[in-house]
């Protein structure tokens, strides 16, 4: 029987999931909380892992793991990792966010344009005080990064009525987007958009991709959301652009150390406004993945290719 350890809190969905597939039979499953360490035999004989991410050194000690799965869509925290074995296959959770982020990201415009944060502010005081809401009907969404995620958000933005435009290192047509950009015109997309959305991967070309010669590219009454990761902005940069008005603000919803830290100014900075990475959490997240770690799983007993392996020098 295989060896499969599952190095999470919340191992139940995944047991579940291999259970209703008729696989457990065919495998040893082990649980692990993430704050405890495998064991000396877990580290011998394990052949596949689910799990967040891994210190470094415990990957050279486990010398049958041939398979990990991660529970997110990003990855460079294994890819950073100085001991990451060449052989080991590295599956992402790319596609199990595609439900919950635009959703989310929908509801950051919302949270935007509407008055509804600010009429409850005033319900605390009994202060009666009218707010003219901000229609998102013609305005133009700028993605960068038009993945699985970025082409489910414009489906639903452009059911608002609003214009999409984006960048894809491919760029070839997609539904209920107007125009379909290559990186190298990312400039053309924050200069035309009033609201620019990045769903960028950790990558060295996206690291402080969004910096001050890039925000004076972005329309004075425009704003800045990040759903993507927290190294694409240079956060002085963009403080300043918000300070000084030349942005209408940012949400930010990843950072570059989470939790944020308390003295960072992104908490104090007028026209910041700071969500705690909950783009794509969601009560049904786990058994989301879960799906794809059976699918993998099946795959990975029968001998099959598996899905969502990581390109390590596209870095996701």
């Amino acid at each position: 029987m295989r060896r499969i350890l599952l190095w999470t809190d919340t191992p139940g969905e995944y047991v579940a999931a291999v259970e209703a597939a008729g696989l457990a039979a065919r495998v040893r499953m082990e649980s692990l909380p993430r704050a405890q360490q495998p064991s000396e035999e877990q580290l011998a004989e394990t052949e596949a892992l689910l799990g967040w991410t891994v210190p470094p050194g415990l990957l050279p000690r486990m010398p049958k793991l041939r398979w990990a799965q991660a529970l997110m869509a990003g990855v460079e925290g294994w890819l950073a990792l100085p001991d990451l074995p060449p052989d080991l296959i590295l599956c992402c959770a790319r596609g199990t966010h595609g439900d919950s982020m635009p959703e989310n990201i929908i509801g950051a415009l919302f949270h935007l344009t509407k008055p509804y944060a600010a009429a409850n502010e005033a319900q605390k005081e009994g202060r009666w005080q009218r707010r003219v809401p901000v229609s998102l009907n013609g305005k133009t969404l700028g993605i960068l990064g038009l993945g699985a995620i970025g082409q489910e958000l414009a489906m639903l933005a452009a059911t608002l009525r609003m214009e999409v435009i984006g960048t894809r290192r491919h760029p070839t047509p997609l539904p209920g987007i107007a125009e379909v950009l290559p990186p190298e015109r990312t400039d053309e997309v924050l200069s035309r958009a009033d609201f620019v959305v990045l769903l960028l991967p950790a990558t060295p070309e996206t690291e402080n991709f969004i910096d001050a010669a890039r925000l004076s590219k972005m329309k004075p009454g425009a704003w800045l959301l990040n759903f993507g990761r927290g190294g694409a902005i240079v956060d002085a940069d963009l403080i300043a652009a918000v300070t000084e008005k030349r942005i209408a603000g940012a949400l930010l919803d990843v950072f570059r150390t989470e939790p944020l830290p308390s003295e960072h100014p992104f908490w104090t900075t007028p026209g910041i406004q700071v969500i705690p990475h909950v783009g794509g959490m969601h009560a049904e997240r786990d058994k989301a993945v879960a799906k794809l770690f059976v699918e993998n799983l099946r795959r990975f007993l029968d001998g099959e290719e598996l899905r969502e392996v990581v390109d390590r020098n596209s870095g996701y």
